[in-house]
């Protein structure tokens, strides 16, 4: 058994030993390098009550190269993508260290739901939701928790148009498409722009109504 090999089922018999940290590591497929890490989400945030799935590649060089993570569930946050589940944090790059573990690394992934960084977003749009209208993007993550996450109910957002589903997704107010798409352009162009746009919280003052009917336009 060669070292690499060694090292993932310790560090896979050791989370499965470890019942306090809510952490489960388990195999994808037959190979032991290809896993799926799940978490719960952290209490006090958008992602409290969700579960949270992460795909795991183990590199020919572990742990001297890092591994490889990225979210299967979608998730609403400004260092995750909303789109491919990519996730912008250091110890996943230049940052890593041959002493962290598998659930070192996804205690650290707990951990960036509780802490996002704006400022070096992985996916540019949320960020932009996140540091211009924060109770908005609140609204929004623990949305996209619900539906994607097995999170709780989110009572305000309950509303049984199925358009609703994609406005919510998207972090924009129901009035402000109706508003765009009583003009006669299309509802998911509106959403596009909108979304953008940024066309969210205190920002819609920063953004003209002309402005948007010149993207729509487009």
């Amino acid at each position: 058994m060669d070292a690499r090999l060694r090292r993932v089922n310790k560090e896979i018999a050791d989370c499965k030993n470890d019942k306090s940290s809510n952490i489960k590591i388990d195999l994808i497929d037959s190979s032991p390098f290809h896993l799926k890490g799940s978490f719960p989400g952290p209490q006090d945030t958008p992602y409290e009550g969700g579960h949270f799935e992460v795909d795991i590649v183990i590199p020919d060089s572990y742990p001297f190269q890092p591994v490889k993570m990225k979210f299967i569930t979608k998730v609403y946050h400004p260092n995750i993508s909303s789109a491919s589940g990519a996730i912008c944090l250091d110890i996943l790059k230049d940052a890593w260290s041959p002493v962290l573990t598998l659930k070192s690394t996804l205690i650290s992934l707990q951990s960036l739901l509780c802490s996002p960084e704006p400022n070096d977003p992985q996916d540019a749009e949320v960020a932009k939701h996140y540091t211009t209208s924060k109770r908005s993007f609140d609204e929004t993550a623990r949305y996209w928790t619900q539906i994607y996450a097995g999170g709780p109910l989110v009572k305000k957002m309950e509303v049984k148009e199925p358009q609703r589903d994609e406005i919510a997704i998207a972090g924009l107010e129901r009035a402000h498409v109706d508003q765009f798409e009583s003009l006669g352009f299309e509802r998911s162009k509106v959403i596009d722009v909108l979304r953008r746009l940024n066309y969210r919280g205190a920002n819609v003052a920063n953004i003209s109504e002309d402005r948007i009917v010149e993207e729509l336009l487009k």
